[in-house]
């Protein structure tokens, strides 16, 4: 079985070349790789006490830092070493000061995870909620490297705990330890014979309660909403629910504005976009420059780096990809204490599926299921202060894990 997980991953590698040759991302995915060992080389030449961090995506290494930046200020001695899968991660956060060394993580294979593992002097591996990759894991063992899950979660469908996934299983008992968002994930490690685990919730709970607690000023924000302005912030958007915020922005009364940060950037897209909206008086944030911003009603971000932020201007919150590709990062919002609001695919994330429980965040298939709320919301000012105490009370309620989770990296 490892034989054929290997060629699986051979397999992939040359389909991301070959889509590297239409597809940008694809690109970068590839040219990201393509000197990565000369520069891992280079950069931890001379060095000792690499702690590695692998993070998947943005998402990932949002979770991840506050941990990064407990270490550091713990072991100041302490090289920081970053690894991302994606593009969408590594490109946005690529000089993030979090880290020493920051790079795209070479493919797993046999021969990459020994070559990585000879190159670079690991004392500790952290990796950021899941991505299970056999042959590091292997190596890490192999070479005694203690390796760790932190705010990880399983779910009954994994292979891991199907009768065909033994043979992985067994390499995930070689893990230092886990730490786990919830009890289902606790119990389901305990059902394949893995008992160092723990429960020490999401460290992303953490981090977006330190963005909440910054002292800023968003300028465009305040300026492209006037006194009585109800602001909806639409993050990480794509073609669903862009066409969703369409129909309810042309129900809702005039007051009603629109924030909308897609998670593709790219001109194509953001053309789309303009597109869609071209009834509404658009304006796109690298185009504001000189613009009276009070005049338009739907404001496109068309850049990275600054969604987390904008959150804070928000009366309520629509989140992307759960028509589709999966649920984006909800907590970015819900710390500021507003409604949620989602496509239906969200049962993979945890954090969203006990928010809809309590009520606080709401899983809709159509506009006028939004609208409804809206409504409520502008007639009853009760019941939209519950809602937002709803979500204030259950970021603040789950604070914690990186204190948990650094009391036992740092010994």
């Amino acid at each position: 079985m490892r034989l054929l997980y290997s060629i699986t991953i051979h397999l992939f590698n040359a389909a991301v070349h070959l889509a590297a040759l239409f597809n940008y991302k694809a690109r970068l995915w590839v040219r990201g790789r393509r000197h990565v060992f000369d520069y891992l080389a280079e950069q931890c030449k001379g060095k000792a006490h690499v702690i590695w961090f692998h993070c998947a995506s943005l998402g990932e290494f949002e979770q991840g830092k506050p941990l990064m930046q407990q270490y550091r200020a713990s072991h100041p001695e302490a090289t920081i070493l970053v690894t991302f899968f994606s593009p969408s991660g590594y490109e946005v956060k690529k000089n993030d000061p979090a880290a020493d060394i920051i790079c795209y993580q070479p493919l797993d294979t046999p021969r990459n995870a020994r070559r990585f593992l000879d190159t670079v002097p690991v004392e500790k591996a952290i990796f950021v909620k899941y991505e299970y990759w056999y042959n590091y894991m292997h190596q890490l063992s192999l070479h005694q490297v203690p390796f760790y899950y932190i705010s990880a979660i399983f779910r009954p469908s994994q292979y891991f705990f199907k009768p065909f996934g033994k043979w992985f299983a067994k390499q995930l008992k070689t893990c230092t330890y886990f730490f786990v968002q919830n009890e289902i994930s606790k119990e389901l490690l305990h059902s394949i014979g893995i008992d160092q685990v723990e429960i020490t919730g999401d460290t992303r709970f953490d981090r977006v309660y330190d963005i909440s607690k910054q002292e800023y000023e968003l300028d465009f924000v305040k300026d492209f909403c006037q006194e009585n302005t109800q602001l909806i912030v639409a993050g990480s958007t794509w073609g669903p629910d862009e066409q969703l915020l369409k129909q309810l922005l042309e129900k809702l009364p005039a007051n009603y504005k629109l924030v909308l940060a897609p998670h593709v950037t790219d001109a194509k897209h953001i053309g789309q976009i303009k597109e869609l909206f071209q009834k509404f008086p658009t304006v796109c944030y690298t185009e504001k420059d000189g613009k009276d911003l009070s005049t338009y009603r739907v404001l496109v971000i068309d850049t990275i780096g600054i969604l987390s932020k904008i959150y804070k201007y928000s009366y309520i919150s629509y989140i992307g990809g759960a028509f589709e590709t999966g649920l984006h990062n909800i907590l970015e919002a819900a710390v500021f204490g507003v409604p949620l609001f989602f496509g239906p695919k969200y049962q993979k994330f945890n954090e969203a599926v006990q928010l809809v429980a309590l009520q606080g965040a709401f899983s809709i298939t159509s506009h006028e299921e939004m609208l409804q709320k809206c409504q409520l919301y502008a007639s009853s000012p009760e019941a939209y202060t519950k809602v937002c105490q709803i979500c204030k009370e259950f970021v603040q309620s789950n604070l914690g894990s990186c204190e948990k989770i650094i009391s036992k990296l740092v010994n």
